[in-house]
């Protein structure tokens, strides 16, 4: 059920820094609670932490309710 509802809010690009968040810590949790077939999770949680820190798209809720935020690289 979690999984379900966290792919369809990434999907759409709510609430996508806690979703990834949320996604790491239990594909972290499942790597800590099992011992066999590890790859899977530990990729999901690399995908998780990168959508976290990385956050969502141009087209997506999260730009559409509070702007998209742009770096800017400083010029020598």
């Amino acid at each position: 059920m979690f999984a379900a509802v966290a792919g369809i809010l990434l999907l759409v690009g709510l609430w996508t820094p806690v979703v990834g968040t949320m996604i790491t810590i239990v594909e972290l949790w499942i790597v800590c609670s099992s011992s066999g077939g590890l790859g899977i999770p530990i990729i999901l949680a690399t995908l998780g932490a990168t959508l976290a820190m990385i956050g969502p798209g141009a087209w997506s809720i999260d730009a559409h309710l509070f702007g998209r935020k742009h770096f800017e690289i400083p010029q020598r």
